[in-house]
């Protein structure tokens, strides 16, 4: 793979314009795309096959699109010491609903005041409208629901407490805010702390902002064809331009290191590709395969999640791997510090074990945060004298934070923000209904016995069902064919109460004989793919801690280094989970991060925190303990092999960690419900996995191992060997330098 690389960058720097011309042309073309070809995003989730959602398909079949469709359930509470059912409070509610039922889009809008159907609370205070679109919530626009708004402001001045909430006004997820902005300078400060170049630190920034802008306007341009999920495309951005920036930082920094031992501009770049690349694509295809693998747990919205945010990552390692090496033609050596762009390099060195070796080691040399004498190499020997109490430390911080872990609880329910107005809408209906009003189950009879079938379901269910269950009378369909029971719970769609109903019912009505049954409505389905969610989640923990091991037991060769690294990566997991349940559960620190609004944690985060967390983890591990690998295999003695890997390798792992913590960070105080707990969870999964486990745990755990840890055993030396830094290039290096030589030491 090494040569194969090498001659890729050697071609992408010599054809560095036509290189450069041709991603500004992809570039360019898929814009056009997104801004022509785009379509809505969907804002809810569902697993086909699943009863809730099988019942909601046949509610569009026998009760028409707009039974399925969007709502927006307007709440009018009067004023202190009224009831809205007085006369002059009244005349107020039928103008409101008069005014919602013309709302663009709209279908109507139902009169809480009708005796038919009334929807008034029992104190009588407050009552609300439900106003229904005929189209899926994502297919609500933006002046739709800027009408809604408007109607509430308009409503006000009547007197009443008018607040709104619903699926119709759920906005996407938007790219490009402030906070992101600010991850992207934090970005580009640590870049140029790291090159001490400002030229080299833009153009990593630049290459990283191309690929990640290809990757999500290829997104947008799919949405004019599939329906995608609204977080797919904002979890493919925050990805992609995380990795990006950091495949970079490898390729520039071998790239800086090659200049310095006296290889020509176009001979360093390809050489960089060669040995800095090849660790690049490995971690690339390990982030790629763990996203891939979301597809086995059968869940679709997961897997398209998955699968977008691999191409992003797939685009991600191709510009590194070409566009960098070509951008690097045209800077040359203005990517050097200005300092040393003057200073006579050496000759060209052979290629041997003794020289610095790999991606790791080689960002080390030359890329000014250290070169092994100061705090780095300290660092390592404090760890590994210490070793016993080092490993204590970082396992105790890391289990202590992953104990909210254990009360983790999950939903498909989204809360609103506090201080909108979907947030004291929820509010007055919980407090004047009941939390359950605005989460009614769905009992669904189908076929020729429907309407009769209906009358017995709702009189046993008005049986069995607890106290404070509210079993509405059945509501047949136009021809007869179908009816709808609908229950409202005595608790909210998140009590484990609710879920036990579901249950409940659902044993209640199998096996009738007169119709099929079935139990729907949002509370259902958010139970149903929470299950599922929930089941898939330590399966897909298995997988991919097993694809792990297999792994690193190929790049190390060793059985013992492979389950550090794997037990590492579950300490991760469990902190980064811990501190997403204390802040976005249990509420600490809420305000701190945005939270905005604190309860279960959504059901499909956990599962897709894993998926990129393991991918990373594994980047680390690999660009960390593959220098140790290497001065072992050089001779070195074990805990000297250690010191010496962990002072080539750690400054470039800082400097990774900290520009993904960086970007994901960024994500935290500005985006919506859905991202927010999956980007502080990376974020902070990065960082106990970067400054705790591979700069602390890892180390010390190799120390204490000694030679033992990289022992494998003869049943098993037919492996194949994976050269995941190029060392095989380093030893059998192509022509020193196949181009006319271009003088490295030039002013700027």
């Amino acid at each position: 793979m090494a040569t194969l690389l090498h001659r890729l960058g050697l071609a992408s720097v010599r054809h560095r314009i036509l290189v450069t011309v041709a991603w500004l042309v992809a570039l360019v073309a898929i814009g056009v795309g997104a801004g022509t070809l785009s379509g809505a995003t969907a804002n809810t989730f569902s697993i086909p096959g699943q009863e809730s959602t099988t019942a909601l398909a046949l509610m569009k079949e026998r009760f028409g699109e707009a039974s399925a469709g969007a709502t927006v359930q307007v709440v009018m509470a009067a004023p202190a010491g009224q009831r809205i059912t007085d006369p002059a409070n009244a005349a107020e509610v039928a103008r409101i609903v008069a005014v919602l039922g013309e709302l663009p889009g709209a279908v109507g809008a139902s009169n809480p005041l009708d005796p038919k159907a009334p929807a008034v609370s029992r104190d009588q205070v407050a009552a609300y409208s439900s106003v229904r679109y005929p189209v899926q919530p994502s297919e609500v626009t933006d002046e739709q629901r800027e009408a809604v708004t408007a109607a509430l402001e308009q409503a006000r001045s009547g007197g009443l407490t008018v607040e709104a909430r619903g699926e119709a006004l759920s906005n996407p997820a938007d790219i490009g805010g402030a906070s992101e902005i600010l991850g992207v300078v934090v970005a580009l400060i640590v870049l140029a702390l790291t090159y001490r170049s400002l030229v080299a630190a833009g153009m990593n920034l630049l290459t990283a902002i191309v690929g990640v802008a290809i990757g999500a306007a290829g997104l947008v341009t799919l949405t004019g064809f599939t329906e995608l999920q609204s977080t797919t495309p904002i979890l493919a951005v925050m990805l992609g331009l995380a990795v990006g920036i950091d495949y970079a930082l490898f390729i520039v920094t071998r790239f800086r290191h090659e200049l310095r031992r006296g290889l020509s501009v176009e001979a360093a770049a390809a050489m960089a590709v060669g040995t800095a690349g090849a660790a690049v694509v490995t971690a690339g295809l390990t982030v790629v395969i763990a996203l891939a693998g979301l597809s086995v747990v059968g869940i679709p919205f997961l897997s398209e999640m998955g699968i977008a945010a691999a191409a992003t990552i797939v685009i991600a390692v191709l510009v590194a791997i070409t566009l960098v090496p070509a951008i690097l033609g045209f800077i040359g050596v203005r990517a050097l510090p200005r300092r040393l762009r003057d200073i006579p390099a050496p000759p060209v060195a052979a290629y041997s074990g003794a020289a610095p070796a790999g991606a790791a080691s080689s960002a080390a040399a030359s890329s000014g945060i250290s070169d092994g004498r100061g705090f780095i190499r300290g660092w390592a020997n404090l760890v590994t004298r210490h070793s016993w109490l080092s490993l204590i430390v970082a396992v105790a911080a890391l289990a202590v934070v992953a104990v909210p872990f254990f009360s983790m609880k999950t939903t498909l329910a989204q809360r609103a923000a506090e201080g909108t107005t979907q947030a004291r809408a929820q509010a007055i209906i919980d407090s004047r209904f009941g939390p359950g009003v605005s989460s009614p189950l769905l009992v669904l009879i189908d076929g020729a016995a429907s309407v009769p079938s209906a009358s017995e379901v709702q009189k046993r269910l008005a049986e069995m069902l607890p106290e404070g269950t509210l079993v509405l009378p059945p509501q047949p369909n136009q021809d007869g064919s179908a009816a709808l029971i609908t229950i409202i719970p005595a608790t909210g769609p998140e009590d484990d109460r609710t879920v036990d109903l579901v249950h409940q019912i659902r044993d209640s009505v199998a096996g009738d004989p007169g119709a099929d049954i079935y139990v729907t409505g949002n509370t259902a389905v958010s139970i149903d793919v929470s299950q599922k969610l929930n089941d898939a989640l330590p399966v897909y923990l298995a997988l991919v801690v097993g694809l792990a091991f297999v792994l690193l037991v190929l790049v190390f060769r060793s059985l013992l280094v492979p389950v550090v690294g794997v037990l590492g990566f579950l300490l991760t997991i469990g902190a980064a989970f811990g501190a997403t349940v204390a802040v976005f559960q249990w509420g600490w620190a809420a305000d701190a991060v945005n939270a905005g609004s604190t309860g279960p944690i959504l059901s499909l985060a956990p599962i897709i925190i894993v998926g990129i967390l393991f991918g990373l983890a594994m980047d680390y591990q690999v660009f960390l303990v593959s220098r140790m690998h290497e001065a072992h295999a050089h001779g070195a003695p074990p805990r000297e092999a250690i010191v010496t890997g962990f002072r080539q390798a750690a400054p470039v792992v800082i400097a990774a960690a900290t520009i993904m913590f960086a970007v994901f960070a960024a994500f935290v105080p500005e985006g919506n419900d859905t991202i927010k707990p999956i980007a502080f969870a990376l974020a902070v999964g990065i960082a106990f996995d970067a400054f705790i486990v591979r700069m602390i745990a890892v180390p010390a755990a190799l120390a204490l191992l000694g030679r033992s840890a990289w022992w494998l055993p003869a049943w098993l030396r037919w492996l194949p060997e994976l050269d995941v830094e190029g060392a095989a290039l380093e030893r059998h290096p192509p022509s020193a330098d196949p181009l006319p030589s271009e003088p490295v030491v030039t002013s700027a």
